[in-house]
């Protein structure tokens, strides 16, 4: 007997797999909005910054449904970029305590990504194994989407959000203080993007006078004649240190503040233009005798953007008068593109972390100790200049560094990390004797010129001077420049030599003068560039960027980029 033919599927179990089918692709297309509307709840603080993320997750959507139609694949591609630039900003705010912004991506650079894979050794993998996950996922979701939006309305809608965030941001714009705070990640990233292209356009990555009367002459290579013998100068960067008793009430050891004071008995003041964390403002100042403030909201990324570009400092005007340059760094030296930065301003010799074998946060007297070694193998006659980059004060201080220096320090008693702050100084002016007493004893006939600065504030200091202030308050104050907020110190000490006296070397300073109150006080004749300087500090009484609220800076930058010493900016 022939066996029944087969019916087949039923009708039911057809249409049940088709409604399960479409419940799928349903979810394929909202998941990524739900998945968004999470992440926008769980990061963004108040309701303009949600505005801003939903604008910025329209902008995503829409141009991407633009290009490919497909709404579901479009929502997964934007949600995959919004969770990269989430982890990307918590990870950029654990290394420099600042989340990630538009800038980032102008500025991006092979230095950037090596310093990443060199510290995060696995991240190569990590992207390797991420791509592999989402691209068959991308391409089971090309097939499942059922949709298809025509690119016209898409391309309008991405329009209008993109308006709407531009009209947004122009009329409340983000205080760029708010880059300090772990949150907000989309539409702090998306705020920035306008304001940056904005200022982009309307001058360029640094700021300059479209015209400048004068000109500077180019430096002729043979034309430094010191008049006595050049002494060895050592830069000290002496890292997040101030006199704390500007705030009040706070306990200090005793002898506390003789760090600070010069060979004269002087305490003099330098005034940072940064705050709480990025060193490379101040090394910007002192290395190429500029000011960070000029390049406006790029400032940031000012050693990454002048690398290359600014070819003007206080190790080239040095190099022209037969010194030797070194520079002994505690970090890599892709970190904000260092080595390039410091090239280009005439280091000859740059020795990273990696280069010295410093093995995490060293305290000063392993630097110290090099420095002493990079001195012994100089070849006798040919003057030094070194730059010694410390860290062993950088933050965190909620912790002992190296509890097995200073085992009897006592505590003062402050808030703890007020305290352990006071001891790594404590420590640093320690291993500083030190220094200076190798520097007497190995080189008994060899002048040295140092000079110490302390680079910017700690990150506490603004709730110690102002603890009557919230967050709000003190930002303000920042964004201001109030001086009581940037005032650290510079210190000029002398080994076999006497400094040169000069009105440049005043009791307060900006930064940027630095490089040349170095030349002054080691008696090494100005290069042009210096001598118009000079000018404009006697005349500021030691202002830079503030003289004329920014009107000197810019006409020196024109000078200076007319005499080819800054190229492509």
């Amino acid at each position: 007997m022939a066996p029944a033919p087969d019916p087949g599927p039923s009708a039911t179990a057809v249409a049940g797999g088709i409604a399960s089918l479409a419940v799928w692709r349903l979810l394929a297309v909202a998941a990524p909005h739900l998945a968004a509307l999470a992440i926008m709840v769980q990061t963004e603080a108040d309701f303009g910054a949600r505005t801003c993320f939903a604008l910025a997750w329209g902008i995503l959507n829409f141009l991407f449904i633009t290009l490919l139609r497909r709404p579901a694949l479009s929502g997964a591609l934007s949600l995959t970029l919004v969770v990269v630039l989430v982890l990307l900003s918590r990870l950029k705010h654990d290394v420099v305590q600042m989340t990630a912004n538009f800038v980032d991506l102008m500025v991006i650079d092979r230095d950037t990504a090596a310093f990443l894979f060199t510290i995060f050794p696995n991240l190569r993998w990590s992207v390797i194994s991420a791509a592999l996950v989402t691209i068959p996922l991308m391409y089971a979701l090309w097939w499942l989407d059922p949709f298809r939006i025509r690119r016209l309305p898409a391309l309008t809608c991405k329009l209008t959000c993109l308006a709407a965030l531009v009209g947004y941001s122009f009329a409340w714009p983000d205080e760029a203080w708010r880059g300090y705070y772990d949150d907000g990640y989309l539409s702090k990233f998306a705020r920035s993007g306008v304001t940056a292209v904005s200022d982009f356009i309307n001058y360029g990555f640094m700021e300059s006078d479209a015209v400048a009367t004068g000109h500077l002459k180019v430096p002729l290579v043979d034309s430094c004649h010191p008049a006595g013998r050049r002494p060895n100068i050592i830069m000290v960067h002496d890292e997040s240190s101030f006199d704390i008793r500007e705030a009040r009430g706070i306990k200090v050891p005793p002898g506390y503040g003789s760090h600070f004071k010069s060979f004269d008995g002087k305490a003099r003041k330098f005034l940072a233009e940064s705050n709480g964390g990025p060193s490379w403002f101040t090394e910007y100042n002192v290395l190429a005798g500029l000011s960070s403030r000029s390049f406006g909201r790029f400032s940031y990324f000012v050693t990454r953007i002048a690398s290359g570009r600014v070819e003007r400092g206080l190790p080239l005007a040095l190099r022209r008068c037969g010194y030797q340059t070194v520079s002994l760094y505690p970090a890599y030296g892709a970190f904000m593109g260092a080595r390039g930065f410091q090239t280009t301003t005439g280091i000859q010799r740059f020795y990273d972390a990696h280069d010295l074998g410093a093995r995490d946060v060293e305290p000063d007297s392993f630097f110290y100790d090099k420095a002493l070694q990079l001195i012994s193998a100089q070849a006798p006659g040919t003057p030094l200049f070194a730059f010694v980059y410390l860290a062993a004060n950088h933050f965190p201080w909620e912790t002992r560094f190296r509890p097995d220096l200073m085992p009897f320090w006592r505590k003062p008693g402050n808030d703890p990390s007020v305290d352990e702050y006071l001891r790594r100084q404590a420590m640093s002016a320690e291993h500083y004797a030190a220094f200076i007493a190798g520097l007497k004893k190995k080189f008994a006939d060899q002048p040295f010129l140092i000079v110490r600065y302390g680079d910017h504030q700690p990150e506490f200091s603004p709730h110690i001077l102002d603890p009557e202030l919230d967050e709000a308050g003190i930002g303000k104050k920042l964004m201001n420049y109030d001086p009581r907020y940037y005032a650290t110190y510079y210190a000029i000490d002398a080994v076999n030599f006497e400094p040169v006296k000069s009105p440049a070397v005043m009791d307060t300073i900006d930064a940027a003068y630095l490089p040349l109150v170095i030349q002054e006080a080691a008696g090494i004749p100005l290069d042009p560039s210096f001598e118009e300087q000079k000018s404009i500090m006697l005349r500021c009484n030691g202002l830079f960027y503030d003289c004329g609220n920014g009107a000197e800076a810019r006409r020196f930058n024109r000078l200076l980029i007319d005499a080819g010493m800054i190229k492509g900016l």
